[in-house]
């Protein structure tokens, strides 16, 4: 069964990686759609410029949108894994499905140099989101004792990554969304 997705992301890199390196950690993706190059990698919606790579600037950006099957998600997520400790910093590639009964699925894969690095961002994002959510309802002490404790748990977490030897977070945040484009 084939599942429409929207990936979006940009990729920023550190200088002297080539655009041969970058469409080298995209290969599992690129294999996936069964096309050869990142300039073959088209979306359906043809005002997303696909995935592009800006030598100059360097960086990846991802605004793509497709028909996948059951493995799609494992490719990407090799390929931003491959792409990690070539980027300048930690971003986010948001990934959206649209299911057949109107329903939407996103998930978040955190892309960064280093695994203490895409914890931390993974850390501020989820801060972030408390104290959004929280801000409705509550004032700032309050927002602050919630946020302690996640800060303990982001810490506990980490503790327990370097206890058992997993220094490689590969978190999958679910979101509701809509449907809509960039």
């Amino acid at each position: 069964m084939r599942t429409e997705v929207h990936v979006h992301g940009n990729l920023r890199f550190l200088k002297g990686v080539s655009s041969a390196q970058v469409e080298s950690g995209l290969r599992p993706w690129l294999s996936y759609l069964d096309i050869d190059s990142v300039e073959e990698a088209r979306s359906l919606e043809q005002e997303e410029p696909g995935i592009a790579y800006d030598t100059a600037a360097r960086e990846l950006t991802i605004c793509w949108t497709g028909e996948v099957g059951r493995n799609f998600h494992r490719c990407v997520e090799e390929s931003m894994q491959t792409l990690g400790p070539l980027t300048d910093g930690t971003t986010v590639v948001e990934l959206t499905y649209y299911h057949d009964d109107g329903q939407d699925e996103s998930q978040l894969i955190f892309v960064g140099p280093t695994p203490e690095a895409i914890h931390e961002a993974q850390r501020r994002r989820m801060i972030d989101d408390v104290q959004y959510l929280l801000g409705r309802h509550f004032g700032k002490e309050a927002i602050d004792r919630v946020t302690s404790v996640v800060n303990e748990l982001f810490d506990q977490d980490w503790s327990d990554r370097e206890r058992i030897g997993e220094l490689q977070p590969s978190e999958h945040l679910p979101l509701g969304r809509n449907k809509h484009l960039h």
